[in-house]
């Protein structure tokens, strides 16, 4: 199994409980299920991640699928959710 690291920032980081986290999957779809399987009880930061933007090593997701991001061993994955402000 790939594991690497997932890290929060602003809202997901309240709702995570934890800045990161260590994190197995080889796509992004597994990793970010992983994640919400473990607060299973608690909604969310399934909520935030559903909004949230996300970068693999540097590189933005985009609107690829998260089924095509294939996460490497030791991948960086950012979770950026909306913020507020203009």
């Amino acid at each position: 199994m790939t594991s690497g690291t997932i890290r929060y920032w602003a809202a997901a980081k309240e709702a995570a409980g934890t800045a990161e986290e260590s994190v197995e999957g080889e796509t992004l779809e597994a990793v970010l299920k992983s994640v919400r399987d473990k607060r299973s009880g608690d909604d969310r930061l399934s909520r935030i991640l559903e909004r949230s933007s996300f970068l693999v090593d540097g590189a933005p997701v985009g609107t690829r699928a998260h089924s095509e991001v294939r996460i490497t061993q030791g991948s960086v994955i950012e979770v950026l959710p909306p913020f507020a402000g203009g």
